[in-house]
C-alpha cells in the first residue's frame, strides 16, 4: 500500500509539475481573478489528472492503444483551445486598459465553477497524461494494480499530488495579481501571459 501511495504521488507530480500552457493559463486566470476561481481552476486540472490515473488504472495498454491514432487531432483541438484563450484574454486586457469602469483595475467575470469546468476540459483535450499513467502502470503493474486497494491508492494519491501542485501555482497568481495593482500592469501581464500561452500552444504541436 505504501508503495502504491508513494507510486502515485511520484506520478502525480511527474505530470503536474512541467509547467506548459495550462499552467501559464492557470496563473493568469487567478492574477486576474480570484484565489477562489484559480483555486477552482486548480482542481479542475487535478480531477482530469485523476480520472486519467483511473482510466490508465483500468484500462492499461488496450486504452492507450485506443487512444493514440486520435492523438494528433486532440493535440491540434487542445492547441485550438488555448489559442482562442490567449486571444480572448488579450482582447479582454486591451478593451479592458481602454474603458475600465468607473476609473477602477477591472476582473475578469469569471465564475468559479466555470473556471473548473474549463480547465477540465483543456487538460482532458491532452492524451499524453493518459498514456503516461498507462505507460506506469504498465512498467510497475505489481505494485499500482495489484489488487482494487493499491489501484484505489495511486489513483488518490495521483489526484494529491497534482491538486496541491496547481494549488500552489495558483497562490502564486494570487500573489501575482496583489503585486500588480495598476492597469497598466494589467495589461502588461495579460499580454504576456497570452503570448506565452501561444508559444507553448505552438510548442505543443511542434512537439507532436
Amino acid at each position: 500500500m505504501t508503495a502504491a501511495l508513494l507510486a502515485g504521488l511520484l506520478a502525480g507530480y511527474g505530470i503536474a509539475i512541467p509547467v506548459g500552457a495550462v499552467g501559464a493559463y492557470l496563473v493568469a486566470l487567478t492574477a486576474r481573478t480570484s484565489l477562489r476561481v484559480g483555486a477552482c481552476a486548480a482542481l479542475g486540472v487535478a480531477v482530469a489528472d485523476g480520472l486519467y490515473a483511473l482510466v490508465a488504472v483500468l484500462g492499461g495498454s488496450a486504452l492507450a492503444g485506443l487512444i493514440a491514432p486520435a492523438a494528433v487531432p486532440l493535440r491540434w483541438a487542445a492547441a485550438a483551445v488555448l489559442v482562442t484563450l490567449a486571444a480572448l484574454t488579450a482582447a479582454r486586457a486591451i478593451r479592458q486598459h481602454r474603458t475600465p469602469a468607473d476609473g477602477g483595475i477591472p476582473a475578469d467575470r469569471v465564475s468559479a465553477p466555470r473556471a473548473f469546468a474549463a480547465l477540465l476540459g483543456i487538460t482532458l483535450l491532452n492524451p499524453a497524461t493518459v498514456v503516461y499513467f498507462a505507460a506506469l502502470v504498465i512498467g510497475d503493474h505489481a505494485t499500482v494494480a495489484r489488487s482494487g486497494a493499491t489501484a484505489a491508492v495511486f489513483v488518490a494519491a495521483a489526484f494529491a499530488a497534482s491538486a496541491s501542485w496547481q494549488l500552489l501555482l495558483a497562490g502564486g497568481g494570487a500573489l501575482l495579481g496583489r503585486a500588480v495593482t495598476g492597469p497598466r500592469g494589467r495589461l502588461a501581464t495579460a499580454l504576456a501571459s497570452s503570448v506565452l500561452i501561444t508559444v507553448l500552444a505552438a510548442h505543443l504541436l511542434v512537439s507532436a
